[in-house]
């Protein structure tokens, strides 16, 4: 037999299988940064590849773009799995298969030469953008701090926002230096090289172990029907709370890829439209930085309002059809769908807690994500079928639809 080990073996053994403790500023910082290299290089490539993919193969714009319609079903479709795949290990394998997988679609939308590759590359990327982007990283901080989480979720946005300021510079220097082929090789070398090796090297491997549900209290006089009763009440707070979600990004998502086509329905000439667009960008980081410095003071629900609050203002002046309040409108707008990604990431933690909070995440996202992928595609088809006019004025409803239930979720909130 052997003998029993000494109290310093005893100790190393203990450490060693003792959870990691994970800075803060380096893990908001990693996740910054990577998460800035994976929208560039995702969500946002096509803004500026997707002209020279067209010129080159010959292959018709609505199509070329639809390759990032197909990766994002595919990120909805996969983000239930990875949600608990998060749950049950932290984030750390579930992010670097995430840069991994990026990386092997954009090689391959670097080597297709046949419709047929193209779409399969994005679904591959899709694959990589539902375990990598917004939701995942969301997913990880929750997970690893718990209820304490809020103030990283909110510094998080803070780096997203950058994601096409430097996205798209990065991507036409790639693009003019090695050809839009070249700058799906570089992106995908950046992943394998950078990203991957960042999730390896400064998360943490052994995270605290996932948080139980505290239990609750029953009377010992509640009846059966009250147990189901709030059942009940508890299912349909998550149905709304997905409804809302969803529903406050659809406005978000038809007007990420028609604005600049909306606002030269304005008469306003193309660089005219471009530079008020550009407002947007400094809007949503604008608001980020007044959320971080106030919002941590207030219940989610109160964003959440305010983001619901300043959308509606934002569509509404911009269907109004005054140009001199254009600014004013696009300002509100940025400023509403900026705070929206921290309500994201914020609101369910705070509504349910951190128990199960990353798979939870990887539910709500299926929707949401579904709605990004498709409702550009019907803002085309409407554009074109009752003008850009009726359009805007159809967003008004979207946006009162999720001010309706935003305030919906609080009435269930406050009757819990």
């Amino acid at each position: 037999m052997s003998p029993p080990p000494s109290d310093s073996a005893a100790l190393d053994l203990a450490s060693a299988a003792a959870p990691e403790k994970p800075s803060r500023p380096v893990v908001i910082t990693v996740l910054g940064v990577t998460q800035i290299l994976a929208w560039g290089s995702t969500f946002y490539l096509l803004a500026v590849l997707a002209p020279v993919i067209v010129a080159e193969t010959g292959w018709a714009k609505t199509f070329v773009v639809g390759g990032l319609t197909l990766g994002l079903v595919a990120a909805s479709l996969v983000s239930p799995r990875v949600g608990r795949a998060v749950e049950a290990t932290g984030g750390r394998p579930v992010l670097v298969g995430s840069a991994l997988t990026m990386a092997a679609g954009l090689a391959a939308l670097g080597l297709a030469a046949h419709p047929l590759a193209y779409l399969a590359a994005w679904l591959v990327i899709g694959l990589g953008m539902g375990a990598g982007l917004y939701d995942a990283a969301f997913a990880t901080l929750g997970r690893l701090y718990g209820a304490s989480a809020r103030s990283a979720i909110t510094t998080l946005t803070l780096f997203g926002g950058f994601a096409s300021t430097i996205g798209w510079p990065l991507s036409a220097l790639f693009v003019e230096q090695l050809g839009w082929r070249g700058a799906c090789f570089a992106y995908a070398a950046i992943h394998v090289l950078v990203v991957a090796p960042l999730y390896l090297t400064l998360l943490p491997r052994r995270p605290a172990p996932a948080p139980h549900a505290a239990p609750v209290a029953t009377p010992a006089t509640e009846k059966p029907a009250d147990g189901a009763r709030r059942l009940r009440d508890e299912t349909l707070l998550r149905l709304t709370l997905a409804a809302g979600l969803t529903v406050s990004g659809l406005a978000t998502a038809v007007l990420s890829v028609h604005l600049i086509t909306l606002l030269q329905a304005r008469d306003l000439a193309l660089a005219a439209a471009v530079g008020l667009a550009a407002m947007v960008g400094p809007s949503q980081v604008g608001a980020r930085v007044i959320e971080a410095w106030i919002g941590r003071r207030y219940h989610p629900i109160r964003t959440a309002a305010a983001s619901a609050a300043l959308t509606f203002a934002g569509v509404a002046l911009l269907a109004s059809g005054n140009a001199a309040i254009l600014p004013l409108a696009l300002v509100c707008y940025g400023a509403g769908i900026g705070i929206r990604s921290i309500v994201k990431g914020t609101l369910p933690l705070a509504i349910f807690g951190p128990f199960g909070y990353a798979a939870l995440m990887g539910r709500l996202a299926l929707p949401q994500l579904l709605v990004a992928a498709l409702a550009p595609l019907a803002g085309a088809w409407l554009m074109e079928t009752i003008g850009p006019d009726a359009l805007l004025h159809a967003l008004i409803g979207v946006t009162t639809l999720d001010a309706l239930l935003v305030l919906a979720i609080a009435l269930q909130i406050r009757g819990r």
